[in-house]
């Protein structure tokens, strides 16, 4: 089954890749793998931003996070390589949060599950889960990428 036939299936629109926001590129591909920059979370066309701990609960830093995992998927189609996904190998997790927030691996599976959930085995990977002081923006959370290409 087709990436773009499982997305459908599970009623998963992707949202339209976002521009980079700095003097980088969404996608670099090289020998094999897709090294995709840091995504931002956008619910509904809007930014998510707050601090977790502070303003923000983790059901919402959660769905935060999953979003990002949109934006990565939305990333890798935009660079033509979305049919290619080999695995997924590494996904790195920011979150914006207070010093005593200690939740932040709960936060980023928001992106892993969804990572599950297109991709079943291939999914699973290894990850980071970080708190931060601040993102860019002010946004909540912050999810980057390191994906395995088929030939």
């Amino acid at each position: 089954m087709s990436i773009e036939a499982r997305l459908q299936e599970l009623g998963i629109v992707l949202p339209e890749a976002a521009a980079p926001v700095a003097s980088y590129v969404p996608v670099v591909v090289q020998g094999g793998f897709a090294h995709v920059s840091g995504q931002l979370p956008f619910i509904d066309g809007e930014l998510v931003t707050g601090r977790l701990g502070e303003d923000i609960s983790v059901e919402a830093g959660t769905a935060a996070a999953r979003a990002c995992g949109l934006m990565i998927l939305a990333q890798l189609k935009a660079a033509g390589v979305l049919e290619k996904v080999e695995r997924v190998v590494k996904l790195g997790g920011f979150v914006s949060s207070t010093a005593e927030f200690s939740d932040q691996p709960k936060v980023i599976n928001g992106a892993s599950d969804l990572m599950l959930d297109v991709f079943g085995e291939i999914g699973k990977h290894a990850r980071a889960a970080v708190g931060v002081p601040a993102l860019p923006l002010g946004a909540a959370v912050e999810v980057d990428a390191i994906i395995a290409l088929a030939d």
